[in-house]
């Protein structure tokens, strides 16, 4: 099973690679990583996606929160919530017909051309992965040049919260 698990860290040299170390010394795969401030500068909110059963991802969960720089950890996937992925996508669009399916294709998705050239659409585009990923597939047909995920980014509906 898919979760999403996000983690209030303290803002230091180190406390990242000591949560990622965790799962690689685990040989645990994590699908998705990102890493800001918060609101507080003295700390960092650490969003992973992993795969595994509900015991995998307790154990993850429990070694995490020994971590002497996690201050508070909670499973996304435990409730409803929201999470969201930005992708740039550079395609060629050196037609008009392609610059035409392609510009279609953006407003279809919601997604916006941020980058023109002779040869070239540049598209953001911001939502659930699933989105992200039917729309990427939606452009097969044209000359996919590079693609850049952002990574998922999660918050907990309602009045559940990740503050300390």
């Amino acid at each position: 099973m898919r979760h999403i698990i996000a983690i209030l860290i303290e803002n230091e040299a180190g406390a990242l690679s000591r949560v990622v170390g965790l799962f690689s010394a685990r040989a645990y795969n994590i699908e998705s990583l990102t890493v800001a401030p918060t609101e507080d500068a003295s700390l960092s909110r650490i969003t992973i996606v992993a795969i595994g059963t509900d015991q995998i991802i307790e154990q993850i969960t429990k070694q995490l929160n020994k971590l002497v720089d996690v201050v508070k950890l909670l499973d996304l996937s435990d409730g409803p919530h929201i999470e969201r992925e930005m992708v740039l996508v550079k395609v060629k669009a050196a037609t008009m017909a392609q610059r035409d399916d392609i510009k279609r294709l953006a407003d279809i998705f919601r997604g916006h051309i941020i980058d023109v050239t002779t040869s070239t659409y540049t598209i953001e585009l911001t939502g659930s992965g699933r989105k992200v990923d039917s729309f990427i597939d939606a452009l097969a047909e044209h000359k996919i040049l590079e693609t850049v995920r952002s990574g998922v980014s999660g918050i907990a509906r309602g009045d559940k919260i990740l503050h300390i």
